[in-house]
């Protein structure tokens, strides 16, 4: 299977981490609609949120609601926006929890969204680090 986010979880590639534990691992998304887009995903493959197991949605999404207060403190952000895609627009086949800093007025309406890189990966890191810490 050549599934980019097992490899990112695996180890194989490299990510801007934020959490990483026995659940899940969150990082920067590349293409990043602000600083701070964190993508958080299961260790292991699922397609859908559909496809995780009764057991596993508490524990996984205690990880999304920390990731995602995180974001907020880490970007001083006034609230996020929180999504997963099922198959359609899901450029990834594997369970991923899109967690977005918000503002108002920060230029996003509906679900057509500027996406853009970050300028450098020492950037990147920065950002990466700041969540870490606000993770605590």
């Amino acid at each position: 299977m050549d599934c980019v986010f097992c490899a990112i979880v695996a180890g194989g590639l490299p990510a801007h981490r934020v959490l990483d534990d026995e659940v899940a691992v969150a990082f920067l998304d590349q293409r990043p609609l602000f600083p701070g887009h964190v993508l958080v995903v299961p260790r292991q493959h699922l397609r859908t949120v559909t496809d995780l197991p009764a057991d596993d949605v508490g524990p996984f999404f205690a990880r999304v609601q920390l990731v995602t207060a995180a974001v907020e403190r880490g970007m001083a952000a006034a609230g996020s926006f929180v999504a997963a895609n099922n198959r359609i627009s899901q450029s990834v086949p594997h369970l991923h929890v899109h967690v977005v800093p918000r503002n108002p007025k920060d230029g996003l309406r509906g679900f057509f969204w500027p996406r853009s890189r970050y300028p450098d990966e020492a950037t990147a890191a920065e950002v990466a680090a700041r969540l870490r810490a606000a993770l605590g």
